[in-house]
């Protein structure tokens, strides 16, 4: 079965950071955009973290059903047929 692979990139000038990561990994990618924004050696600040981890979140509610009212559906009946 394929794994599907999310892209998330930030363009800084003449630098970019590209992270590639799949829905198992995903908290392990915020924690890379944290030690990103905590080196002075990187162009990368809390801010270009805030924003990515918001979009991570963002990809992971896409993959959610999205359900507004919890009402049964027509599968979820009690009579057993």
């Amino acid at each position: 079965m394929a794994q599907d692979i999310n892209v998330l990139a930030l363009v800084k000038g003449v630098e970019r950071y590209v992270f590639l990561y799949d829905d198992a990994s995903r908290a392990e990618t915020l924690r890379m955009l944290g030690r990103f924004a905590s080196n002075p050696e990187l162009s990368f600040t809390w801010y270009d973290a805030a924003v990515l981890s918001q979009k991570v979140r963002q990809q992971s509610c896409k993959g959610a059903p999205n359900r507004r009212l919890n009402l049964p559906l027509p599968t979820d009946n009690d009579e057993g047929y």
